[in-house]
């Protein structure tokens, strides 16, 4: 009788101990934090055969958008928050860092993922660049860093901001961020470049014909 009543006292352990040596056997597979991936969205305009179906994006074919995939399935970039300003401010930031799925990022102009034009550039990391560029992505996101302007940060010199951290760009003023990284297709050159020099994997998506979208041209020196 003894020995029953200790073999039910048991059972909850038993359980539990079960439980901790199943999960230790469930393979979890860890992020890769080697790399990381930059992608870009490219502007547009609606051939004239679509422009009733076709949506104008903002700033047409010099527009487009960027982001930073630091962790698989994550990719942080920097959007207005309401309505831009045409000068940056700095109180009533309209502005926020935000975390999309690929799927959403690549439809946040409005069209499907699958019709727009796309180049990803895989950038090989340290743990310490990776490290110093998560750590501020958190606080970026906890917290507006900049407003959201015309003249001012948007997409393009926000991920520059992010990169520079992360030291695979140099590290730049605040004004000198932005007015050298007006619009992606600045940071999409110098990426492209650095790519091309260093063998980085470049992935490209050439988007649907209803739209004219805007072309990489040049191979010069990065500015």
């Amino acid at each position: 009788m003894a020995n029953q009543r200790f073999r039910i006292l048991l059972r909850p352990l038993k359980f539990v101990f079960t439980g901790i040596i199943i999960l230790s056997g469930i393979a979890i597979p860890a992020q890769d934090h080697t790399h990381i991936q930059v992608h870009f969205l490219y502007g547009s305009t609606p051939r004239k055969a679509y422009k009733d179906t076709e949506r104008k994006w903002f700033g047409g074919r010099l527009g487009g958008h960027v982001g930073v995939e630091l962790d698989s399935g994550r990719i942080v970039n920097f959007v207005p928050k309401g309505s831009y300003h045409v000068f940056a401010r700095k109180k009533d930031l309209h502005g926020r860092w935000m975390v999309h799925a690929p799927r959403m990022f690549w439809q946040v102009l409005g069209n499907q993922a699958e019709d727009v034009k796309k180049t990803t550039i895989t950038i090989p990391v340290t743990p310490s660049q990776w490290q110093a560029m998560d750590s501020l992505t958190k606080c970026y996101l906890d917290t507006t860093p900049y407003d959201y302007a015309f003249l001012g940060m948007r997409c393009a010199a926000a991920t520059y901001d992010l990169l520079a951290t992360g030291e695979v760009l140099p590290a730049w003023s605040y004004g000198k961020t932005w007015r050298k990284m007006f619009y992606p297709r600045k940071l999409r050159k110098r990426l492209l470049l650095l790519a091309r020099e260093q063998g980085w994997p470049i992935r490209r998506d050439a988007g649907t014909e209803r739209r004219k979208w805007e072309r990489d041209v040049g191979r010069s020196r990065a500015p």
